[in-house]
């Protein structure tokens, strides 16, 4: 499974554009399938950078890029790191909840 669609791209607001937004909606959604990890897109570049949650070892608002996620599926030999293909868009204050 591709890591994103291009509907989810198109969906994605541009870095930094939702910096006033008191609410802003995470819309998609990647998980560790080894692990407890889960990344939460909230903005992006369109090619590679992506602004949101991430919940690991902490929950903390941060960047993250496509390609690490692919370097680690390349490493791994599988897709270890993937798009959740059930997610719906939801406010980040409720992932955090």
């Amino acid at each position: 499974m591709a890591l994103l669609t291009e509907e989810i791209k198109k969906s994605l607001p541009a870095l930094y554009s939702q910096e006033e937004n008191k609410a802003p909606l995470a819309r998609a959604r990647f998980i560790d399938s080894l692990g407890d990890w889960s990344w939460y897109a909230i903005e992006f570049d369109g090619d590679n950078l992506f602004f949101g949650l991430v919940l690991g070892f902490e929950r903390e608002l941060g960047y993250f890029t496509l390609s690490e996620f692919e370097e680690v599926n390349q490493k791994a030999g599988f897709d270890r790191i993937q798009l959740d293909p059930d997610f719906t868009p939801v406010s980040v204050h409720e992932i955090q909840r």
